[in-house]
């Protein structure tokens, strides 16, 4: 059933169906995302960095990687666009996070799984001792 929501961009309220933006805001948006994609389309433009399509049509670069993100422009044509890591910010062309990050998080990862089987070893083992009572 739709509920009338605020849109997330300009506060007006209205049915939400399958957006969580209104449909006049989602119009703007679907412009800004043609522009976009109209300017890096032509060959001359296919080597932009993110900062001279931001520059050169007006739209924030966080929103032409959400466009990204979204999977609306595949970077496979355009070699020169990327977006952050989620971890550290470097620039990365598919994925969350960077091939360092994903290393560093497997190692720590493999780390916490040796040191938790250590302790549960290290349990196990003083569970299996018996002491008695000292002889005096």
């Amino acid at each position: 059933m739709n509920q009338l929501e605020n849109c997330s961009v300009c506060e007006q309220l209205y049915v939400r169906t399958v957006r969580d933006i209104c449909p006049p805001c989602h119009k703007k948006r679907e412009d800004r995302f043609q522009a976009v994609y109209q300017f890096i389309r032509k060959k001359q433009n296919r080597q932009a960095t993110m900062a001279d399509i931001s520059e050169a049509i007006g739209v924030e670069e966080k929103e032409i990687i959400q466009f990204i993100k979204e999977g609306r422009l595949e970077l496979k044509s355009f070699p020169q666009l990327f977006y952050p890591c989620a971890s550290c910010g470097e620039g990365i062309r598919d994925g969350k996070i960077c091939s360092s990050c994903h290393t560093r998080l497997k190692t720590d990862l493999e780390q916490e799984t040796y040191e938790q089987k250590r302790t549960d070893r290290l349990r196990e083992e003083q569970s299996n001792i018996y002491r008695s009572k000292p002889i005096r």
